[in-house]
């Protein structure tokens, strides 16, 4: 008897979903943890608007900032390595969800404000390194990023993954295990 799969079963098993959401969570990751490492001290001041930690005493707020793009530039690694992927892949999502409501609260505040004309043209510097950004495309780079983190995090391919390319057994010119020696 053959059980019949489904379409996104089948297409999850090639592992060519997987290799393209590790690979493009894990290049964005590296690229915004790379400019926020290059510029410190203005991710400090962006991380510090949103006052979502607390300023007292000030040595943990600058622990944070600090450690939060080394933490984004070691799970993008992972990812782009293809190591401990669903590890790497939820702490992503949960940075992403953490901070995806905070990007919406801060836009609507400044729309609040009557500064701009529609909801989609408030642009501020959101943190992620890039400079100021329109919120709606921000908002949608954000949830491409939380559908490709959660692939990592569902997939159950490892077909074209690092880690599962060294945990491979070589194989006989024969297509068994090589006996062990000394057996």
């Amino acid at each position: 008897m053959q059980v019949r799969r489904g379409l996104l079963t089948r297409l999850d098993e090639t592992g060519i979903p997987l290799l393209i959401a590790c690979l493009a969570v894990g290049g964005m990751f590296a690229y915004l943890a790379l400019l926020k490492l290059s510029n410190p001290f203005e991710f400090l001041k962006q991380v510090n608007q949103y006052q979502i930690f607390p300023a007292d005493p000030p040595q943990l707020m600058n622990f944070l900032s600090l450690m939060l793009p080394y933490l984004e530039l070691i799970c993008a690694a992972a990812l782009i390595f293809g190591f401990l992927l669903r590890g790497a892949g939820a702490t992503i999502l949960a940075m992403l969800l953490f901070f995806c409501p905070l990007l919406v609260y801060r836009a609507m505040q400044e729309y609040a404000s009557g500064a701009f004309p529609g909801f989609c043209w408030v642009k501020f510097d959101c943190g992620c390194g890039t400079g100021e950004v329109f919120i709606c495309r921000k908002l949608l780079e954000n949830a491409a990023l939380i559908v490709g983190s959660l692939i990592t995090v569902l997939s159950r391919s490892r077909f074209l993954c690092l880690e599962a390319l060294l945990r491979r057994r070589p194989r006989g010119a024969n297509g068994l295990e090589p006996a062990l020696s000394g057996a």
